[in-house]
């Protein structure tokens, strides 16, 4: 099941390419400090009714080398299945964009980060006909950054740290430092990083402690932030007008538009759990229509389930 930590975990390494580079240094890789990235589909799939999707592909260009495809795979629990499919992700990547592939894999659990690192090969009899060795991101590689200085210098890998280690007893400490940082970043670029992380820490107790940091109504004293602005006027609107201005908060920060029709949508919506599940899309829809697809899909397969069509 795709989770709020399984989105954010990968969805960082679209919005905030900037993460590549300390990354790859973890990974012991050699990258330019520059370099050129682009976002791909990330569908793979060949025959339709069978769909395949990997959950992000980035094309990479190096200022000092050949570009190559970054196919980014967060996974939570160990999955067998993977063995086969991330060798086909890989190897269908390869033959349709003609470049060489790494894949990378992204783990909260170190159980499953040591089984993530393969090999996955296919053998028949001792021959290997071929094998998949994904780079893998977990707690064993990825730093705990608990100095405020250090995390302001890079906000993206502060925030992936904090993901990354949110099971952790200590994680407390990254948030801490993530919390002084981002009291000293813009507010545009504060909203986008505290907004992925409460949602990149999933049902943890590292959740709790961001919200309680978050409850600071002295956050961004005076300066009159979004962040600060949503959360005064939450308090005295009550929740469900709190949430939904949050929404359009965090759209707007984002610069996507919003027309009046889906603006009066969330505005006048009482349903907090369809406005909590609005907010934790805000992050990584790249349109407002992408905010409501996801429902009118639920709608259309809830009504082929009590109509089904005759044969």
């Amino acid at each position: 099941m795709v989770t709020s930590t399984h989105e954010a975990s990968h969805r960082i390494f679209q919005d905030r390419p900037e993460l590549l580079t300390p990354v790859f240094d973890l990974l012991g890789v050699p990258m330019s400090a520059k370099a050129s990235v682009s976002v791909l589909s990330a569908d793979v799939t060949e025959i339709h009714p069978l769909e395949r999707r990997v959950d992000t592909v980035l094309r990479v260009e190096p200022s000092d080398g050949c570009a190559f495809l970054l196919a980014v795979e967060t996974q939570g629990l160990r999955d067998n299945r993977k063995a086969t499919s991330w060798s086909y992700y890989v190897a269908y990547l390869h033959e349709k964009f003609r470049l060489p592939v790494l894949l990378l894999v992204t783990c909260t659990d170190r159980r499953t980060a040591r089984w993530a690192t393969g090999p996955f090969t296919c053998e028949v009899r001792g021959w290997t006909t071929h094998s998949t060795h994904p780079l893998v991101l977990s707690p064993d590689n990825v730093p705990m950054i608990t100095d405020r200085r250090t995390a302001a210098r890079n906000l993206a890998m502060a925030t992936f740290s904090a993901i990354t280690h949110s099971k952790d007893p200590k994680a407390a400490a990254i948030l801490e430092a993530l919390f002084g940082a981002l009291r000293e970043t813009d507010p545009l670029t504060a909203v986008y990083f505290s907004g992925l992380l409460e949602i990149g820490l999933g049902d943890t107790p590292a959740r709790q402690t961001w919200r309680k940091l978050m409850s600071f109504t002295n956050f961004f004293p005076g300066r009159g932030t979004l962040l600060e602005e949503t959360y005064l006027e939450g308090q005295a609107e009550g929740e469900a007008k709190g949430e939904a201005k949050a929404i359009l908060r965090f759209l707007e920060a984002r610069g996507i538009s919003v027309p009046e029709e889906a603006r009066d949508r969330i505005a006048d919506c009482t349903d907090l759990g369809l406005l909590n599940r609005w907010l934790d899309r805000t992050p990584h829809v790249q349109s407002v229509d992408d905010l409501f697809a996801e429902d009118q899909r639920t709608t259309a397969d809830q009504g082929e389930a009590q109509h089904p069509a005759s044969s």
